[in-house]
């Protein structure tokens, strides 16, 4: 059974910084890209993030680049994301997603396995 499971949301006043961690298992986690997605209230679901198994490649959404950097360690079978310079727009859930077939894809579509989500809150 595939679990994911999302850490490290909390309230953060604007221009702060959160590091989320998401640990898989139940899967061979280095085989699969892994993508970062947030959704505010009454809002679609939206790509935030994604790297390859090796991270030899990474991709990001316009919104967050600059800011927020994706990383893994396949050892813990752990993904990350680290955000800087947080801003009350970045208020949501984040999840984390696993892809087996590494497309690095920003829709959620293109992703096999889900996390619950943590949430991410920034004071102005």
């Amino acid at each position: 059974q595939v679990q994911l499971v999302e850490s490290g949301g909390g309230l953060v006043q604007a221009g702060g910084s959160l590091r989320l961690s998401c640990a898989a298992s139940g899967l061979t986690f280095s085989t699969y890209a892994m993508g970062w997605f947030l959704q505010a209230p009454g809002k679609e679901r939206e790509f935030v993030a994604a790297i390859s198994w090796s991270s030899a490649n990474t991709r990001y959404a316009d919104s967050v680049k600059g800011r927020f950097t994706i990383s893994r360690d396949n050892a813990k079978n752990t993904v990350y994301l680290q955000m800087n310079s947080l801003k009350p727009e970045d208020t949501a859930v984040y999840y984390c997603a696993a892809d087996r077939w590494g497309q690095l894809g920003t829709l959620s579509m293109k992703y096999d396995y889900w996390g619950q989500g943590t949430q991410v809150t920034v004071s102005s």
